[in-house]
């Protein structure tokens, strides 16, 4: 089971709470989370991935075990403690300005 944190914007697009579980399929990877997540939310679709490439949005950061997995490849298995769901893979709204 993965833990996934979700910022209140998406929670207010789904409907849900903060913090979601998701059944993955092993190895867990960034690209199989928001896949299921993407499933079971498919008011998601486009707010974190691009639609056709399905890369992040720029304004999109991923952490996970107080690392910044963003710009990880998103195939790449994620760590154990999220794996087991001992930690949470964390999606976070990004801010700019000046």
């Amino acid at each position: 089971m993965i833990r996934v944190l979700l910022p209140a914007p998406l929670c207010e697009l789904t409907g849900t709470e903060r913090e979601v579980d998701l059944e993955v399929e092993a190895p867990a990877t960034t690209a199989r989370v928001l896949d299921a997540l993407e499933a079971r939310f498919p008011a998601l679709r486009g707010t974190i991935r691009e639609h056709g490439t399905k890369k992040r949005r720029a304004y999109v950061r991923f952490f996970a075990c107080r690392r910044d997995l963003s710009h990880d490849d998103p195939d790449a298995p994620l760590p154990d403690e999220v794996a087991s769901g001992r930690e949470p893979f964390i999606v976070l709204g990004a801010m700019s300005g000046g």
